[in-house]
């Protein structure tokens, strides 16, 4: 595992907290309960091989405490930049900015790769938008301008 700089006090309350990059299987699983659901095997496998995909974890005195994914994307007109994927902050270490420091380091993270910014999805009303994903079939997530396509595993 990669360690990224340990945030001090003005960075997050907790200076105990470490940053660490992840890029082993063993981890993931580790930090397990950040998820939504449990990593699945070959998901993390895949997630970890592609150098354009990013995990980092904070640990606060060793334990998993939150965790951000990113993923690069890159666009012929746009150039690349970062996709905030997923935040996420155990319960009990909640309200020490550790979200707020995940999401620096990820900034952080995506400058040093070259890439012109990060973004993630918001809760902004954009009707133009969301009329052309309904019109494509897509379904808004509630109370987000998310579209989703799902497809049989067939």
């Amino acid at each position: 595992m990669a360690r990224l700089p340990v945030f001090d006090a003005e960075t997050c309350q907790n200076p105990r907290m470490e940053i660490r990059r992840v890029t082993q299987v063993e981890a993931v699983n580790a930090a397990g309960h950040l998820f939504d659901a449990a990593p699945e095997q070959k998901a993390t496998e895949r997630f970890l091989a592609d150098e354009r995909h990013h995990l980092l974890i904070a640990y606060v005195d060793d334990v998993p405490a939150g965790m951000v994914t990113g993923v690069e994307m890159t666009h012929p007109d746009k150039g690349t930049e970062m996709f905030l994927y997923e935040l996420g902050v155990d319960a009990p270490f909640g309200g020490r900015g550790i979200g707020r420091a995940l999401v620096s380091a990820l900034a952080d993270l995506s400058r040093e790769r070259g890439c012109y910014g990060v973004w993630t999805v918001t809760d902004e009303d954009n009707a133009a938008a969301r009329a052309t994903y309904s019109r494509a079939d897509g379904i808004p997530e509630a109370g987000q301008v998310v579209f989703t396509w799902t497809f049989d595993e067939s």
